[in-house]
């Protein structure tokens, strides 16, 4: 490595590199891994995130499994979707903490929620695991939780696309034009990413269950960035695939940054610069380097936000403008809010 006037810092930098080698030798296979997973020259030792334990002004609202989180960023609102016999299904907090407002209406079991959010219209999107009679859905809902579209046969698990079917359906992305990305397969038959029309129609379908090169094992999350690319968190497999907005062509995949835990939720920072994963199993939120346009290249950690014990970080979301990470979490029964240091 030749580094223009700085040989101080070759030398450095030189024997750093042999230290590490001889440190990887060192190691079994899986330690190596690990090794590597924690070394990255993108690593940020100082924490990017800091907790607002201000978030929300009263926590007791909280009365079930708070399985997933939504924000919408222009009316400044965050919706979470609990589960449990006789609590509110959805509750809805303003920005700063306070609680506005509960509904809960033809919900069974949420499992992921979106806010697709524009100036002159907002939904929000709940995907229902339930087994019941409103089982195996997507729904759309008015802000005030008036039911407005169904997607997927109610009560019914299947694969079928006309009539559309689920089968435990994980979560739904909106774009801005409205088109939608949901990933079917929260343990059900079904491991498949959809893109649907405006009008709900498919345009592409990938996935089945498998551990090849766009098969899926349990995909659990799912976003997509500006530059046309399908982010999912592959949970079972351990790993992030990326496929073509367009095509839903397979783009490339990550795992070297899941060997301890596969990931379970998969977002982008406001810009772009970091995706901010889950991983419920190790109580751990980690932020990642996203590449640029063009290669997906390798898994770069740079900083975690470690939790305690049982917490099991389920879904999370991310306030566009202000950068605010929300974590919806199923063991501490809670959302926590994580806001930016700079």
């Amino acid at each position: 490595m030749k580094l223009r006037g700085r040989p101080g810092l070759a030398v450095a930098m030189g024997s750093a590199m042999a230290a590490l080698l001889v440190f990887y030798c060192a190691l079994s296979g899986s330690q190596v891994l690990r090794a590597i997973a924690f070394y990255s020259p993108w690593r940020i030792e100082q924490q990017l995130y800091k907790l607002d334990v201000g978030w929300p002004k009263r926590p007791e609202y909280f009365t079930g499994q708070t399985f997933c989180v939504a924000v919408d960023p222009l009316h400044d609102l965050v919706y979470v979707a609990q589960r449990g016999a006789n609590v509110p299904k959805v509750l809805v907090f303003s920005d700063e903490g306070y609680f506005l407002h509960a509904w809960n209406s033809t919900l069974e079991m949420p499992h992921g929620i979106f806010a697709a959010s524009t100036p002159t219209d907002t939904s929000i999107w709940i995907t229902d695991v339930g087994t019941g009679e409103y089982g195996h859905t997507v729904k759309q809902y008015s802000p005030s939780g008036k039911l407005m579209q169904v997607l997927g046969t109610q009560g019914k698990a299947g694969s079928g696309l006309n009539p559309l079917q689920f089968d435990q359906p994980a979560e739904i992305f909106v774009e801005q034009t409205g088109e939608i990305y949901i990933v079917d397969g929260d343990g059900g038959m079904n491991n498949r990413l959809f893109k649907l029309s405006t009008d709900f129609k498919e345009i592409w379908l990938r996935g089945e269950n498998g551990t090849g090169v766009g098969q899926f094992k349990t995909p659990h999350s799912v976003t997509v960035d500006s530059v046309g690319r399908v982010w999912v968190a592959d949970r079972g497999n351990k790993r992030i695939q990326v496929f073509s907005k367009v095509t839903g062509e397979w783009l490339g995949s990550w795992s070297s940054c899941f060997v301890e835990d596969g990931p379970s939720s998969v977002r982008l920072t406001t810009n772009e610069e970091y995706l901010i994963v889950a991983q419920l199993s190790i109580n751990r939120v980690t932020v990642l380097a996203a590449p640029p346009v063009g290669s997906i290249g390798e898994c770069h950690v740079v900083n975690t936000i470690q939790l305690a014990d049982e917490v099991k970080p389920h879904l999370v979301d991310i306030n566009v403008k202000t950068g605010a990470i929300y974590v919806a979490e199923i063991g501490a029964q809670q959302v926590q809010k994580y806001v930016p240091l700079n």
